[in-house]
């Protein structure tokens, strides 16, 4: 059993430091503050390859597997989540292209998010479908050789700044089956009757733009279409292992960016003559946030790991990955804040910013309590 990084692999995991280092964690409490999305940081990402780091060499991107792409997640999330989301989701809604687009839409959709030129999003939650995917009400009717598209999207990541979405639609009400009659259709944002409102006063990554979608009668051709209609949801349920362990990797990020912040602070604050790391409890806080962090870190790459092996879907494991990680965030930005005191609770410091954003990990992508479901029903051996 190798759990040795590639020489490859740890110099990607350099790279994007030096990066995170220089160029995010510099301007992540203006960018926060402000909610304002990172264009000149993306700018500077997209020379790098970092947007959409999985999309295929022959269409622009990196080429980058699920192990590179959490290695370089982790180390953006650990300078700044805000930040390091809007990097990371650029091109939501490639991989839907990527799996099953045509060369068509292929050639059309990706090289532009690949350089930067473009912003992606995936729409599939709705005012009253979060965790139940199976509910979206979007519905898709074809019009002659045009679908034409009516409903809301709510909670979508870069809503307001995408240029494009595919869309988790309806296309047969009528069809069998919980999880049929479902398509994902690609919507261009300048399309006559699509609408963003973007979201404001999140609790955090409030660099990253997040928008309710309104769709009123909008047009698109057949030909936006994405892989076999009436699959849709089966299509997108394929990604979750991957994402999972996505989020899973912004967790691990998280709580690096606080373990390391707890252990810098500690050295240089003083309290009764001595750093405040000399005192045992402390230092018992440092320990198990370090042991903490690395345990998150070899399940999610072991999720990864599953993934990129091309076998059998490990859904349990992902699901594992992206339930602890994200648990292990919450506690370490908790602990880095509590380490910090005072100091913790203002943002002179990075420490409360990474208390904001760690938990949104618990929540998108899935809550904890989906996640301990999916794993439960996995170990009984009862799927999807």
């Amino acid at each position: 059993m190798d759990f040795e990084p590639s020489e490859t692999q740890e110099q990607l995991r350099s790279e994007v430091r030096r990066f995170a280092n220089n160029e995010i964690r510099p301007v992540a409490t203006e960018y926060d503050r402000a909610e304002k999305y990172p264009w000149d940081v993306l700018e500077e990402g997209a020379e790098m390859g970092l947007l959409a780091p999985q999309i295929p060499i022959e269409y622009g991107g990196a080429g980058y597997d699920v192990l590179d792409t959490a290695i370089i997640i982790e180390e953006l999330f650990a300078a700044d989540p805000g930040i390091g989301f809007c990097l990371s989701a650029s091109g939501f809604g490639t991989e839907a292209i990527i799996e099953y687009g045509t060369d068509a839409q292929k050639e059309e959709f990706l090289p532009p998010v690949a350089a930067g030129e473009a912003i992606s999003g995936a729409a599939i939650s709705e005012p009253d479908v979060g965790s139940d995917v199976s509910s979206v009400s979007t519905r898709a009717e074809k019009d002659g050789d045009e679908w034409v598209i009516n409903g809301t999207k709510m909670w979508i990541s870069n809503g307001s700044v995408g240029d494009f979405f595919v869309v988790l639609c309806k296309t047969d009400p009528e069809a069998d089956g919980r999880y049929n009659g479902f398509s994902q259709i690609i919507v261009e944002a300048d399309r006559d009757g699509f609408e963003a409102e973007k979201i404001t006063g999140k609790l955090g990554i409030r660099a990253s733009d997040t928008a309710e979608l309104l769709l009123d009668d909008v047009r698109v051709p057949e030909e936006n279409l994405v892989g076999t209609e009436g699959m849709g949801f089966l299509q997108q349920m394929q990604f979750f292992d991957a994402t999972r362990t996505g989020v899973a990797a912004q967790g691990v990020g998280i709580a690096k960016g606080a373990a390391e912040r707890a252990l810098e602070y500690s050295q240089e604050r003083e309290q009764f003559g001595q750093p405040i790391g000399d005192f045992q409890a402390i230092q018992h806080k440092l320990a198990d946030m370090h042991t903490e962090l690395e345990a998150a870190r070899q399940l999610t790459y072991k999720s990864a790991w599953e993934v990129d092996s091309g076998g059998s879907p490990n859904t349990k494991l992902a699901s594992m990955a992206k339930e602890y990680a994200s648990r292990i965030a919450v506690e370490a930005a908790n602990e880095c804040v509590q380490i910090h005191g005072g100091s913790g609770y203002v943002d002179d410091f990075d420490a409360e910013r990474l208390y904001r954003d760690a938990k949104i990990t618990q929540i998108y992508e899935g809550t904890t309590e989906i996640q301990k479901m999916i794993i439960a029903r996995e170990l009984q051996g009862k799927g999807l």
